[in-house]
Order: C-alpha cells, then structure tokens, then sequence
C-alpha cells in the first residue's frame, strides 16, 4: 500500500468535505489536522462541541492515526474525554486497512449527540425529582400543622377542666340566671327609655 497517496488523497477529501472548519496543523513529517465536531443544540447555546485533531502515522491507514481531543466547550464534569477517544479508537480498529477519517468524525459526532441526549434527559429527572421532593415536604409541613392545631385544641380543652373554667362559666350562667326584678325589666328589649324612667319614678329605684 502506498501510504503516503493514502493519506494526501484523504486529507484533499476532507479538505473539500469539511471545507472552511478543517484546519491544516502541520504537514510533515505527517499530515496533521482538526475537525471540530458538536452536538445538537450547540448552536442554540447548550450542547457540546470539541475539535477532533488527526495526526497519521507511518502505516496509517493499516494503523489508527494518533487522535486527541482539544478545543472542548461545555465538557466540564459531563464528558470524560477517555471515553470519547476510547469509543474512536475501536472504530478505527473496524477499519483498518481503509482510510477512516470520515468514519471517526462521523462516529464522534454521534457519540457527543447521545451524550448530550443523557445529560438533557438527566436534567429533566432531577427537576422532576426535586418538585417531587418539593410537593412532598409541603404536603408533610400541611400534615404536621394539622396535627398541631389538633394537639393544641386537645391540649386546651384539658387545661381549662385543670383550670376549672367550664365550672366557673356554668357558676356565671346560673348567676345570670338570678336577677333582681330590675334587672329583668332591664333586660326586657321592649321596654323603653321613658318606660324606665316611669317605673324609676314610681318604685324609687336608685339611678
């Protein structure tokens, strides 16, 4: 196999599939290059994105080319780059023997879109596990204030009988029951004013 035509025909091929993003790192004593790569919603301001950057070797296509992973945005915690270069590495061994550069940057391309699928659906979980959590500790806040007013309605019913209150309010009820014969006539709405100074004057009732 000649592999130095090997790879000037894949790079002129990538040149033209990818033209204007790939970028010509260096070209001896091998083709050096990178592709950037992104996943769905990258360009709305979320997602992940990362240039894929290509150094053959000697032997390229009977041997994987040398693949790093540089420019990465919104990796952070979400992504390990060990399994993104991992996940290439054995599609490149499905294709030894056959230039594969396409295939890598079409394989990685998917793996960022899964990934970032998975970091979505698991954003989704923990907002939904949070207004479960939520909904819960407001239901048991309402729960544990009605066993309070509860507590406290039994509570001061007993304190009262320990205060003796019922007892005094029925000693109060019976001495109302017990009024003078002013005070029932007082107590007669229908009596008026001038009714009253009558019968003031007549039995001579103090003011």
């Amino acid at each position: 196999m000649d592999y130095n035509y090997e790879q000037t025909s894949e790079v002129e091929a990538l040149d033209s599939i990818y033209f204007g993003d790939m970028a010509v790192i260096e070209t001896k004593p091998f083709h050096k290059f990178s592709i950037p790569i992104k996943s769905e919603g990258f360009d709305d301001g979320e997602g992940l994105a990362c240039h894929l950057v290509f150094t053959y070797t000697s032997k390229y296509p009977d041997e994987l080319p040398i693949i790093e992973i540089d420019n990465e945005e919104n990796f952070d915690n979400i992504v390990d780059k060990e399994e993104l270069l991992t996940h290439l590495a054995e599609q490149g061994k499905e294709n030894l023997g056959m230039v594969m550069v396409f295939t890598l940057v079409s394989a990685g391309q998917e793996w960022l879109n899964e990934t970032w699928d998975k970091v979505k659906k698991e954003r989704e979980e923990r907002i939904l596990a949070k207004q479960k959590a939520d909904e819960e500790a407001e239901l048991k806040r309402f729960e544990g204030t009605r066993v309070t007013v509860e507590s406290f309605l039994a509570w001061r019913k007993q304190f009262e009988i320990d205060m003796g209150i019922p007892a005094k309010r029925e000693r109060e009820a019976k001495d109302k029951n017990k009024l003078t014969g002013r005070e029932l006539f007082l107590q007669d709405t229908t009596l008026n004013e001038s009714d009253l100074k009558f019968l003031d004057d007549e039995n001579g009732w103090p003011h």
